[in-house]
């Protein structure tokens, strides 16, 4: 049955792409953005009017990193309950991760997933498919076949290629199907048993480290795989401000690389772990304070491209045990808005900076027609009130896991509403 087309009236549009920042209606129908008027211009006929007065109106904001864990780990996370939390963030759509039980390198199973996906309500389920069989490393996966299923990228999330004859093919075969391969950048024989970074902090709790050097490590061979090849990489979840810097140095050189970060990067730090917090134990680990303002001042100046949550759910069997047997990995989706909007404020940048990082820029790299609200794109829009005070309980998260370091956060500014394909999936109780 067709979607009623829809009137946001009264907000302030925010979209980057089209170089735009001001008061202004839209009109969505048939799946699509149909116009953009100023105030009062768009009559209202036989629409559902939603009024914006108050709110932004964004590019529907898209996630490129998201644990759903499904195959295979549904107590901690099923495809329902995922698109749902990241609906409740925000998010018109996510990219899952691969790294499943099975891992997703057969396009059967790509195929099964996006199907479930468009059924399960929430956000829209883009899912990555593997970049080597089994995710082992050692050969590749069928990307021509993965693409047809329905893959939307490439990776082997949670290991890294680390045979570099492996990793050259990948690049050149990805680039042939026009598949953005990302990796997981982490040299895996420096510290493999490390759990947090290793510093004055690992010492003093007496728990192995990770060195900066694991991902600088890592970020040097695939840059050096990207000058060879000539072919695009992204990498994902920078935590160092040495792995940053190679970023940007080869971005000056005009390789064709780009790199994301998490928030909990660009806000907590390893002295968070405090007294063996296993909400705190994520990979790659939090890392030092200078770490932190280094990726900050990445995310302003634009070296980091992409803000995505690796939202990475486990319940409380994998989480309430011994610090050095708990999983690693935080839930992320009903907090990276929040935190986004935090961090804008601290460093006096624009709103549209969000809305780059948020959504044109994931939309850019994974060659989405989103990203934008001109007339003609996908009617996905997503309406953040930036001036809503909240403390953030996760007992009330959509997730089916409860492992967020942010828990009791006091945040100013979230998500009010998400419209999917023309369609109003979430939108917060009192509107």
């Amino acid at each position: 049955m067709p979607q009623r087309p829809i009137i946001v009236k009264n907000g302030r549009l925010i979209d980057p792409v089209q170089g735009f920042d001001g008061p202004a209606d839209l009109l969505l129908a048939d799946g699509r953005v149909a116009a953009v008027a100023g105030p009062g211009a768009i009559p209202a006929e036989d629409r559902l009017v939603f009024d914006a007065q108050g709110l932004w109106v964004l590019p529907g904001l898209i996630d490129m990193h998201v644990h759903l864990r499904d195959p295979g780990h549904e107590h901690k996370e099923d495809l329902v309950s995922g698109l749902a939390a990241a609906a409740a963030g925000g998010f018109c759509a996510v990219l899952a991760m691969p790294n499943t039980s099975p891992p997703v390198d057969q396009a059967d199973l790509v195929k099964s997933l996006v199907a479930r996906g468009a059924q399960a309500g929430g956000a829209r389920l883009m899912q990555s498919a593997a970049l080597t069989k089994g995710r082992l490393g050692q050969e590749l996966t069928e990307y021509d076949a993965l693409k047809r299923a329905g893959a939307a990228a490439l990776t082997d999330d949670g290991s890294w290629v680390a045979d570099a004859a492996v990793m050259r093919r990948a690049l050149d075969y990805a680039h042939v199907c026009d598949l953005l391969p990302l990796s997981h950048a982490q040299e895996p024989t420096l510290a493999p048993g490390g759990l947090i970074h290793e510093g004055r902090v690992s010492t003093r709790l007496g728990l192995p480290g990770q060195p900066a050097q694991v991902e600088e490590m890592a970020i040097f061979r695939d840059l050096a795989l990207v000058r060879l090849t000539g072919k695009p990489l992204h990498i994902c979840h920078v935590s160092t401000a040495s792995g940053l810097a190679l970023i940007r140095a080869a971005k000056a050189e005009g390789l064709p690389v780009s790199c994301e970060t998490a928030p909990h990067y660009l806000f907590l730090t390893d002295e968070d772990v405090g007294e063996y917090d296993a909400n705190f134990k994520i990979n790659p680990p939090l890392r030092a304070a200078a770490d932190r303002e280094a990726l900050r001042q990445g995310l302003a100046d634009g070296t980091i491209d992409v803000v995505a949550t690796d939202h990475a759910p486990h319940s409380s069997l994998e989480k309430e045990v011994e610090f050095s047997d708990a999983a690693f990995g935080a839930i992320g989706l009903e907090t990276a808005l929040p935190l986004t909007l935090e961090l804008l404020r601290a460093l006096a940048l624009p709103p549209s900076r969000l809305a780059e990082a948020l959504s044109a820029q994931p939309a850019k790299l994974l060659k989405l027609p989103g990203g934008t609200l001109r007339p003609g794109a996908p009617a996905d829009v997503t309406l953040v009130d930036p001036q809503e005070a909240f403390v953030y309980r996760v007992a009330e998260s959509l997730s089916k896991s409860r492992n967020s370091p942010f828990d009791g956060r006091r945040f100013q500014g979230r998500a009010a509403a998400v419209i999917v394909d023309g369609e109003i999936r979430w939108r917060r109780p009192t509107l």
